[in-house]
């Protein structure tokens, strides 16, 4: 009886940690290189920028901003294994010193100092973060979504082909 509790405990864990970043706004799939250099193209990021991923997953469209655009940039993960993923990246790659990334939920950060946001969510995810977009970052602010849209809000740039639009607060 105890091994069968044990084997459905790990199950449930192993579930949760599948379903976790469903749960709070997006599963992790990765942003082909190619289009994480389009994304920071598309929003002219260059030195003067800080560039917040948010589910920054693996590090790479942080690590980019940095290492290709000499921008600073931070990520914010919710899924621990993630994270660590991210934060092992950042020190290999000799960043640490322009790239951060930050264990949580986005929604409980401050992101009023981004000066670009980018992000691979959902359309829901994207609709409830909207507001908070609006409220915490200034005028001017770029946003980046691959995939997605924010409903209502009307894209500045848009690559259709690769599914990136640009949005300026």
């Amino acid at each position: 009886m105890l091994v069968v509790l044990i084997g459905l405990g790990v199950l449930i864990g192993i579930m949760g940690w599948i379903y976790w970043p469903e749960i709070i706004g997006a599963g992790w799939s990765p942003t082909p290189m190619e289009n994480v250099r389009k994304m920071l193209k598309m929003a002219g990021v260059g030195k003067d920028d800080v560039v917040y991923d948010l589910g920054c997953g693996d590090g790479r469209i942080i690590i980019a901003a940095a290492g290709e655009f000499g921008a600073r940039a931070v990520g914010i993960e919710a899924d621990p294994l993630r994270f660590l993923l991210s934060f092992v990246r950042i020190k290999v790659s000799g960043l640490g010193s322009k790239v951060k990334v930050i264990w949580g939920n986005f929604f409980h950060h401050n992101l009023s100092d981004a000066t670009v946001v980018t992000v691979f969510l959902s359309n829901e995810a994207n609709d409830k973060l909207g507001a908070k977009l609006k409220k915490e970052l200034s005028p001017g602010t770029r946003v980046i979504s691959y995939y997605w849209i924010f409903s209502g809000w009307k894209a500045v740039k848009a690559d259709f082909s690769s599914h990136l639009y640009m949005y300026q607060i």
